[in-house]
């Protein structure tokens, strides 16, 4: 065969990978208001930066007449590129071909490209949209899946790992994305779960949807499994994108901070009036988050989960942060279970890639109720004080107003390590509230007193001003700073230039047992 006949074969076989399943299934796709899993990895990446790796791989199963039909790939495109000029792996599971589903072979491709993000310390990204194992290839695509999940847990806190859901991803395909760092779904098109709704109908007699039981909504407000629900696969990966531009390349760099041009002494003299004088009217926490980062900017995420937890990413002075905060908007910031482990979650990946943290406070205590308990609150809202004590990286916080009882410790208290912890002049710092403050200590006294209820209010406005006063913690070192709230931009800002070379370092151990 002349050089000329070569070049020629090696167009076919190009054109034929390209193809993956055929037009008519890539019609279909379209059709389903999908992308395939080439044109995601187009619109992803920067426009010509994308080298493609194993393109010709195909299945070696040799039963069920699989052996008659061999498609180049195999059913995920996988690869390397940039994304604004940063290095990235990818691998985009394609549906058109044998439904997206994993054999040996596919998940080899999987491994080989998360084998070398682990070598090069660069982010992960996988695009799935997938039916589930490969059935004629049976233990063999179940052992490439434990391959592909022993791979998350080593890159785990060493590289960002992203998962997009675009399609179906069931059964033990789920375990991945569970184990990054950040998981997007789409909506309406997009699904995961362990068992589907027939399988549950046949077990349990349930009778469910798809979109019902593992929906892009369903996993972003029930089950907290998601951190995005995004209108489109566009949007999706658009999605991506902004979570990279926070993220450093792996766990030995820094976030990538930007040229600011908001200025760094910027002021916000309604922030004087966010907080209401009256601590039972509820505020919404975002107002003051938005206010201090540059340009306003926040992305949050989980936004629709444990919705009296709010957490996300900004930038302050172009450095990223991430942003904990109690939400007095819902359940009046209460701690309960879900916050619980959406606030630890994202204190340790924010500490796992040395971005700093900040802190908002307003908190009356945690969930009472048996449902919480038996639920397990307690080992729940222990992950909280395990990640911010764990956490070395820079930490402030700002106690807005009430932090009580041990939500006040957990919540980046100066006990458990926060560096600079401030407070507004409305700030309540005690063991409990002072009306159940009140009750306890003043017993006797309200019960003899003329007018129980006057006596209450004089007592409580007195527990109010001389015990649960910012200026007692302040006075004990607990607090660093009272600060008027107009000014807690630049302080922030000053607080985080003054932490940029902090070094911290925990006992040594093999590792920590958090509780689970």
């Amino acid at each position: 065969m002349d050089i000329e006949a070569k070049i020629s074969e090696l167009e076919r076989r190009n054109e034929e990978a390209a193809l993956g399943g055929g037009q008519k299934r890539i019609d279909s796709q379209h059709a389903k208001g999908k992308l395939t899993a080439r044109e995601r990895i187009e619109y992803l990446l920067d426009e010509g930066s994308f080298e493609e790796i194993d393109k010709f791989v195909v299945h070696r199963c040799q039963d069920f007449g699989m052996e008659k039909n061999k498609i180049p790939g195999d059913g995920v495109v996988t690869g390397y590129g940039t994304i604004n000029g940063r290095s990235v792996f990818i691998f985009s599971q394609d549906f058109t071909v044998f439904g997206g589903s994993l054999s040996g072979p596919f998940g080899e491709k999987v491994c080989k490209i998360m084998d070398l993000a682990l070598k090069n310390g660069a982010p992960v990204i996988g695009l799935n949209d997938s039916g589930g194992a490969r059935i004629q290839e049976g233990v063999v695509s179940l052992g490439s899946y434990g391959e592909i999940f022993k791979r998350n847990v080593w890159s785990s806190g060493v590289v960002p790992q992203i998962s997009v859901i675009m399609g179906p991803c069931a059964g033990g395909a789920v375990y991945s994305p569970a184990i990054t760092d950040f998981t997007v779904m789409v909506k309406k098109t997009s699904n995961m779960f362990v068992t589907g709704p027939q399988v549950i109908k046949t077990v349990t007699s349930e009778e469910v949807t798809a979109e019902a039981l593992g929906g892009a909504m369903a996993h972003n407000t029930k089950s907290g499994v998601a951190h995005f629900a995004e209108d489109s696969d566009h949007a999706a990966l658009d999605r991506v994108k902004e979570i990279l531009a926070f993220m450093p390349q792996s766990y030995r760099e820094m976030p990538p901070a930007i040229p600011c041009t908001d200025d760094p002494n910027r002021t916000d003299i309604k922030l004087n009036s966010v907080v209401p004088t009256n601590p039972r009217i509820p505020y919404d926490i975002r107002d003051i988050i938005e206010s201090v980062l540059d340009h306003n900017e926040f992305m949050e995420i989980q936004r629709h989960y444990a919705q009296n937890m709010v957490i996300g990413f900004g930038r302050l002075n172009g450095m990223p942060v991430g942003i904990v905060a109690n939400q007095p908007k819902y359940m009046a910031g209460c701690l309960n279970i879900d916050a619980s482990m959406k606030c630890a979650r994202f204190v340790r990946t924010c500490d796992a890639f040395n971005i700093p943290l900040v802190t908002f406070v307003d908190v009356p205590g945690f969930l009472p109720g048996v449902g919480q308990e038996h639920g397990g609150i307690i080992k729940h809202g222990a992950k909280i004080i395990y990640a911010y004590c764990e956490a070395t990286v820079p930490k402030i916080t700002v106690v807005t107003r009430k932090a009580y009882g041990g939500a006040y410790d957990v919540m980046s208290s100066k006990h458990h390590g926060g560096d600079i912890n401030y407070a507004y002049p409305t700030a309540e710092i005690a063991v409990m509230g002072p009306e159940g403050a009140v009750n306890i200590i003043f017993r006797k006294e309200l019960a003899e007193a003329d007018d129980p209820e006057a006596r209450r209010k004089e007592l409580v406005e007195d527990y109010r001003n001389n015990f649960a006063s910012p200026f007692k913690a302040a006075e004990l070192g607990y607090i660093d700073q009272i600060i008027f709230p107009e000014n807690t931009r630049p302080r922030l800002i000053k607080a985080l230039n003054m932490l940029k070379n902090k070094r911290e370092n925990i006992p040594a151990r093999r590792h920590g047992n958090c509780p689970l």
